[in-house]
């Protein structure tokens, strides 16, 4: 085998020459890779389970999925890891895998060992145990007879979750439903990755080649400075890293194809280094629509960051492993080195730690507008462009409001990661001047909207207001604080309603029994 190449001694104007002479798997490497997939592939659609009754039941392999840097086309010479996923006809659920797992990778370990003669190359099994956790995987170290080469590759049985998927279809999102059962399995988190592998893979080998040669960089980086130099340390997977250099491509060169590789690297390197400022996620398999989804995600976020959701399993983040302080020391000294220096400082990819989000503005009198924000941004920057665009001069009050929430004022110090928003949002904007105070007056349906009113006005101008933006006449409207309804002479003073309370809308209950029924 050649000596390891040096990447820190290699000057960065030279990497792509690097990558291409040390790092590009060549052909012999590749060939003896898929004949040792090939052969344990065959095994187990044809041999490990024939004839035999597992769980009182026969088993079936129902496809085989290739993962790892061979499935994802970031193959390293002479450093290849498989993931091969077997989707098994025995789970018929998460829950069911989770129970049964252990069992089903016993038995193949058996068999494994057993057969590993009839092979053709020597076959060293190594069982995971994670702590109390079951393990999930074996992991084969494949040696060829001919060569000293070592191929690793990792066996997981999975359950179909997906079912059989289409070239065409890897661009769309699967059923939320899938993703329902797969937050309600209540797994360790990640566990069930493995169902997913098919999107894994689709995410990142349908990148462009220029991009595939970054990750490779990226993970020999990882690979020798990093694993190497720190055996006994737990560390992020690579996959973290994967998806970070990705998220790297796309916001520094807008998903162009075309770019210099010591721009992406060095990119990579500051990232890591500032790790404690990332959130990262992609919408592109699942998003904020369904609510059992919406309302994980939104917990997922609200965690300590680094956040890495893995785009095909929203229950696994990457970034909540241990190790990222070493990642950041070895990221920070990287910078320092020659691979790191380039002739142009300018060409440096502007990559935010977090995705800009789309916020709607809407102010009772006009028209809806639409500003992007980085959700780690102080809302009063925010405030302050939306001072400039509608013109405003009194005190500027915006709130939001989830679905069947409260509606809740955004202050001014915090952020909107601080509220738990990360997708697009609507928020209301509200205009007050001394002595006015804001109130919510939350509708039948559930929905609240402010309204600035002075506390010496009565209740019946505070429905007069309600009428004049959209809501039921004056007199169809009962108004309820803490159940107890309001007089219109009553002043919202005499109440001793503040800034910021909530009045509850009803309506007559005649009046409403009324416009129930049926128009003949």
């Amino acid at each position: 085998m050649d000596p390891i190449p040096d990447l820190y001694g290699t000057p960065g104007d030279s990497l792509d020459r690097f990558l291409e002479h040390s790092l590009q798997p060549q052909r012999d490497w590749k060939e003896e890779g898929q004949d040792a997939w090939n052969r344990i592939e065959r095994f187990f659609q044809v041999q490990c389970f024939r004839d035999e009754l597992l769980l009182d039941q026969e088993v079936k392999v129902l496809k085989v999925v290739k993962g790892g840097s061979s499935g994802k086309g970031t193959t390293l010479n002479h450093r290849s890891d498989q993931d091969m996923i077997l989707f098994l006809s025995c789970f018929s659920s998460f829950k069911q895998q989770a129970r049964t797992r252990e069992a089903i990778i016993s038995f193949m370990e058996e068999k494994l060992i057993h057969c590993s003669r009839s092979l053709a190359y020597n076959i060293t099994v190594i069982k995971h145990k994670d702590g109390k956790r079951t393990p999930r995987s074996l992991t084969l170290k494949v040696q060829s007879r001919k060569t000293d080469g070592i191929i690793w590759m990792n066996i997981l049985p999975a359950y179909d979750a997906l079912g059989p998927i289409s070239r065409d279809s890897k661009d769309e999102k699967p059923a939320p439903e899938i993703y329902e059962t797969l937050i309600r399995s209540k797994g360790y988190p990640g566990d069930f990755s493995p169902s997913f592998t098919e999107l894994q893979r689709h995410f990142v080998k349908s990148r462009p080649v220029k991009l595939k040669n970054l990750l490779r960089l990226v993970k020999f980086w990882y690979l020798q400075y990093l694993r190497y130099k720190h055996r006994r340390e737990q560390l992020p997977s690579k996959y973290a890293l994967e998806l970070l250099t990705i998220y790297a491509w796309e916001m520094g060169t807008k998903s162009s194809e075309n770019f210099n590789l010591i721009e992406g690297f060095v990119a990579v390197m500051e990232l890591l280094r500032d790790y404690q400022d990332i959130c990262i996620y992609w919408t592109k398999y699942y998003d904020f629509q369904n609510e059992v989804v919406r309302n994980f995600l939104k917990k997922q976020l609200k965690t300590d960051r680094p956040i890495i959701l893995d785009p095909a399993d929203p229950t696994n983040n990457l970034g909540s492993r241990n190790g990222w302080e070493i990642v950041a020391t070895e990221a920070a000294y990287c910078l320092h080195q020659a691979c790191c220096v380039t002739a142009d400082p300018s060409g440096r990819w502007d990559v935010q730690r977090a995705r800009d989000i789309q916020v709607t503005v809407r102010q009772t009198g006009t028209e809806d507008w639409m500003l992007w924000t980085n959700p780690y941004s102080p809302i009063r920057k925010m405030k302050a462009e939306i001072r400039r665009e509608l013109n405003l001069r009194g005190e500027l009050r915006i709130s939001f409001q989830e679905p069947r929430g409260e509606r809740r004022l955004l202050s001014s110090r915090k952020t909107l990661s601080d509220y738990g928003i990360f997708s697009k949002v609507s928020i209301r904007v509200l205009e007050t001047f001394p002595p006015e105070i804001l109130v919510f007056v939350k509708y039948p349906d559930g929905q609240s909207k402010p309204f600035a009113i002075n506390p010496d006005n009565t209740i019946l101008d505070l429905k007069e207001k309600i009428k004049d933006a959209g809501g039921p006449c004056t007199e169809d409207q009962v108004l309820l604080l803490e159940d107890e309804e309001l007089k219109d002479d009553d002043s919202l003073a005499d109440h001793e309603i503040k800034d910021c309370d909530t009045i509850e809308l009803s309506r007559d209950n005649l009046v409403w029994l009324l416009m129930s029924l049926p128009h003949p």
